[in-house]
């Protein structure tokens, strides 16, 4: 039987999240002496080394990958269990995991500051990854909840949309195309599209509409984020496709132009969602009803 103690987990968990024993003992406001004896004290329990040392650089062995495994799993039942003791509160108090696609980082931190100025008690850690980071935090149950464009199939999640999210072509103002009205879609087989990498929620449908409507899709560069597409846009450098979420600004200013093409927009739905299992804590509730019920009329009142 193992006989090991809260802290030891804790101070592994730092070591090994960040394989040094220097960081750790910073993040834990321990001498590095002490961490060290802490780590010691838990590999003689476990009868295994967690850590082996290679030159100046720290690893986890096979054992500390395990250990780092079910490290995390207890930090966030224990958190859990916090979040369960303070529902007892009300939400006066309470901590909220968010985690946003980096499309919707456009207008989540909006929603957010809304949300907290209703309850100024709650604090908020908002995580913006692209779609390949999110889906492996939702299967790690990393987070109370995800905004993203398309839910992830198979795997056991919840997801239900709270606003539209819908998808233009964008062009530099000076292009030909600018200023036309029904462009016919077959005319976009004549232009390079500036994509976002193989994955992207964005790319995934913008690929199926062509490929649904028979258009070949002319790609040029790929790019990792939708604000180098429009910077990228802005130079001449080939047409976009992003949420009209995203762009409001350049409208505004000149700096973009969105093409009146036959059957654009492409509809999509933002999602909000989180592991169809998990015990939302009284926060996340609360944060999930409030998309649900105002995210569309905020984000429509401050796009006007």
């Amino acid at each position: 039987m193992l006989h090991l103690t809260l802290r030891q987990l804790k101070v592994f968990e730092a070591v090994a999240r960040h394989l040094s024993y220097t960081r750790a003992a910073v993040e834990l406001h321990l001498s590095q002496p002490a961490v060290s004896m802490q780590i010691k004290q838990l590999e003689d329990n476990v009868g295994l080394p967690l850590f082996e040392q290679l030159g100046k650089k720290t690893y986890l062995t096979a054992a500390g990958e395990e250990m780092h495994h079910y490290s995390r799993t207890i930090g966030r039942q224990l958190a859990e269990a916090e979040n369960v003791l303070e529902e007892l509160k009300g939400l006066k108090r309470g901590k909220l995991l968010i985690s946003v696609a980096s499309t919707a980082n456009y207008f989540a931190p909006q929603l957010l500051a809304q949300f907290c100025q209703r309850f100024p008690g709650i604090s908020v850690s908002l995580n913006v990854a692209n779609r390949e980071v999110l889906l492996k935090q939702l299967e790690e149950n990393e987070m109370d909840m995800a905004i993203m464009g398309q839910p992830p199939e198979g795997m056991d999640v919840a997801a239900e949309s709270f606003m539209d999210n819908p998808l233009v072509v964008i062009a530099s103002p000076t292009h030909p195309l600018a200023g036309g009205v029904r462009i016919p879609l077959e005319r976009l087989a004549e232009e390079t599209f500036l994509v976002r990498e193989p994955g992207s929620g964005t790319r995934i449908a913008m690929e199926r509409f062509f490929t649904r409507h028979g258009i070949p899709l002319r790609t040029g560069m790929e790019m990792s984020t939708t604000e180098a597409i429009k910077q990228a846009v802005q130079a001449s450098m080939g047409l976009g496709v992003v949420s009209r979420h995203t762009i409001t600004l350049e409208i505004e200013t000149g700096r973009l132009a969105v093409l009146n093409i036959k059957s654009f927009p492409i509809l999509r739905h933002w999602f909000v969602v989180h592991r169809g299992s998990k015990r939302l804590s009284v926060v996340a509730q609360a944060f999930k009803g409030f998309l649900l019920r105002e995210a569309a009329r905020l984000i429509a009142r401050q796009s006007k």
